[in-house]
């Protein structure tokens, strides 16, 4: 831990500073599989191990997944599939009380290890517990000394703490799937309507065609151009309602691809003309591109929907940081928000701040009836 009596510090306050900044450190963190990650390097520095691993149980009575620190890469992929529902890990899935062992290789239900797993004597595993369910399973191996009654009471107080932070992460990853069905959902709204214009003009168009067949054959062709050209409009459109249909590709595609992509279809929605540019950015942490999407999304819909705008512009720059900088512009009728603030009307103005702090970066707004809105967020690099 880095304190000893003789050196006259308190053993027992640097481990609760320590476990201080365990917590910190993981409650950082939005996704689930980086709050896994953050858990398990966490509880390796606190208590001074070689090894550790985070399993997460699946509905089988087996791990669905592990998350480990102190093994390299490469290493990983030699180890190969591990064990799902035996062992000494397994029973861990089963059992709400710390294992503690000197030598784990003696331990009744060992059953050994691959050939390229590492060696491990001392022991120390823990359930994570929310609710009365056991929601993973914390393990640690090879300390200097073995494993003491402090760490395995330290332990005991970073997996309360992780307990909450995973029940966070998997909220967090919820509302994002719900938010992600509403914007789906809204996009689809909107290419419901332009498909419906287009085909009804469509069919316009063939009547008049057919009313001009017999007595102005050379006009009836020009409308039947002009309806060839409204139908493939309309498939452009209904192509589009079937891809922003698809699950978000912000994980696959990246930010600048998924934003190009969303502002495309909005530009082909809506009558207002929706541009977007992109330089100097680099790939940014997943919270921090999922924050600046959201953002750009609301903005977006506060300019179309309610600005009245007929043009919209969306900027990505990176920064000298590594970071990235959104800015939205509409020329729409504007607003004063501090009358908005205070009236209890907040246009998605509170939840975009709230994204941009939730990621270490800032969210500024400048608008003023009949002079438009700019939206402009950064965020640092990682």
């Amino acid at each position: 831990m880095g304190c000893e009596k003789e050196s006259g510090c308190d053993p027992s306050l640097a481990g609760i500073e320590a476990v201080s900044a365990a917590v910190l450190a993981m409650s950082r963190h939005l996704e689930v599989r980086e709050v896994l990650r953050r858990i398990t390097a966490s509880a390796r520095e606190l208590l001074g191990a070689e090894y550790a691993a985070l399993g997460v149980p699946d509905d089988h009575g087996g791990f669905a997944q592990f998350v480990v620190d102190g093994v390299s890469d490469e290493q990983w992929r030699a180890i190969g599939p591990l064990p799902r529902q035996h062992g000494v890990l397994a029973t861990m899935l089963h059992e709400l009380t710390p294992t503690r062992l000197t030598d784990v290789r003696t331990a009744a239900a060992f059953e050994g290890w691959p050939q390229a797993h590492p060696e491990m004597t001392d022991f120390l595993g823990m359930p994570i517990v929310d609710d009365g369910e056991i929601v993973g399973a914390l393990f640690l191996a090879n300390k200097d000394g073995g494993f003491t009654d402090h760490d395995e009471e330290l332990l005991r107080i970073l997996v309360a703490h992780a307990a909450l932070a995973l029940a966070n992460a998997r909220l967090y990853e919820r509302s994002r799937e719900l938010t992600l069905a509403g914007e789906r959902s809204r996009i689809a709204h909107d290419l419901h309507d332009a498909v419906s214009q287009k085909l009804f003009s469509l069919r316009l168009t063939a009547k008049a065609a057919a009313t001009l067949v017999d007595r102005d054959p050379a006009r009836a062709r020009a409308e039947l151009a002009e309806v060839a050209k409204l139908a493939a409009e309309a498939a452009d459109e209904l192509r589009a309602v079937v891809i922003e249909l698809r699950p978000a590709a912000l994980e696959e595609d990246g930010l600048v691809a998924t934003l190009a992509s969303q502002v495309q279809v909005l530009d082909r929605a809506h009558s207002a003309t929706v541009t977007f540019t992109a330089d100097g950015v680099r790939a940014l942490p997943a919270a921090q591109e999922s924050a600046l999407l959201r953002v750009a999304q609301e903005a977006l819909h506060n300019a179309l929907r309610h600005a009245g705008a007929e043009a919209v512009t969306v900027r990505l720059t990176g920064t000298d940081r590594r970071g990235a900088r959104l800015r939205i512009a509409d020329d729409g009728r504007g607003f004063d928000p501090e009358s908005v603030r205070r009236a209890g009307r907040h246009l998605g103005l509170v939840s975009m701040r709230d994204r941009a702090e939730g990621v270490g970066g800032r969210l500024t707004l400048d608008s003023a009836p009949g002079a438009g809105t700019v939206v402009e967020m950064e965020v640092p690099g990682a």
